[in-house]
C-alpha cells in the first residue's frame, strides 16, 4: 500500500515539475507549448484522481490510466487555445493583445481606442476588431467569455468603477448583436483595482485603461 502511494506520488510530483519547465511568458505566435503544459497538468490531474479511485495494487494502474486520459484531455484544451490565440494575432489589428496563459485567452483592447473621455459609447476603428473577435467565438463555441472594463487612478473611485462597468456592458454587447449567444457572456468591471502598470506616468495609465476578454473553455 505504501509502495503504490509512494509511485502515485512520485508520478504526481513529477508531472508538476515537468509542468515548471514550461516557460509561463506569452505565447508565441507559431509555438505548441501551452498544448504540452496543458498535457502535463491534465495527466497529473488525471493521476491523482485515477489513484484514489481504488485501493491496493489497482491504484498504480488507475494512476496511470488517469493520467493519460488527463494529459489527452489537456493537451486537446491546450491545442483548442493554441489555434484560436493564432489566428486571433492574425486577424486583430496591432492595437490588441492576446495572450494564450495555457487554460484561457486575454484578448487586451486599449479603451483609448474604443471609447471617447469619459464616455461608454464605441468609438473607432477597433469595434471592427471586436467583430472578428465575435466571429472567432462563434467557430470555438465551447467557451465562455468575462469581458472586463479597467480603469487608471484617476479621479474618484466610485465613478470609475462605474464607467469600466458601462465600458465593458458597451463590448458585450457588441459581442452578443455580432451572433454570440448571450448565456456564454459576462460582463462587469474592475475600476481601477487591478492595473497593470504604474499609474504615476501616462504611458502607464494609458496601459491601465483598457477592456480585458477573457475566454475560457468550457469543456
Amino acid at each position: 500500500m505504501i509502495r503504490v502511494k509512494t509511485s502515485v506520488a512520485l508520478l504526481c510530483a513529477g508531472t508538476i515539475a515537468l509542468a515548471g519547465c514550461v516557460d509561463p511568458g506569452p505565447e508565441p505566435r507559431n509555438g505548441n507549448t501551452r498544448t504540452q503544459n496543458g498535457a502535463l497538468i491534465g495527466a497529473g490531474i488525471g493521476a491523482v484522481l485515477g489513484g484514489t479511485r481504488e485501493s491496493g495494487s489497482d491504484r498504480l494502474k488507475n494512476a496511470a490510466i488517469g493520467g493519460i486520459v488527463g494529459g489527452l484531455v489537456g493537451a486537446g484544451i491546450g491545442g483548442y487555445l493554441d489555434k484560436q490565440a493564432q489566428e486571433l494575432n492574425r486577424d486583430l489589428g496591432n492595437d490588441v493583445n492576446v495572450v494564450n496563459n495555457g487554460d484561457h485567452l486575454v484578448v487586451s483592447m486599449p479603451q483609448d481606442v474604443l471609447f471617447a473621455t469619459n464616455s461608454a459609447n464605441l468609438t473607432g476603428s477597433l469595434q471592427n476588431d471586436l467583430r472578428t473577435l465575435a466571429s472567432s467565438l462563434n467557430q470555438y463555441p465551447d467557451s465562455t467569455v468575462e469581458v472586463i472594463g479597467h480603469t487608471d487612478n484617476t479621479g474618484d473611485a466610485g465613478y470609475n468603477q462605474d464607467l469600466s462597468s458601462r465600458r465593458a456592458t458597451s463590448v458585450a454587447s457588441v459581442l452578443r448583436n455580432s451572433g454570440v449567444a448571450s448565456h456564454r457572456i459576462r460582463a462587469f468591471g474592475r475600476g481601477e483595482n487591478e492595473p497593470v502598470a504604474t499609474n504615476l506616468t501616462s504611458e502607464g495609465r494609458a496601459q491601465n485603461r483598457r477592456v480585458d476578454i477573457i475566454i475560457r473553455p468550457s469543456n
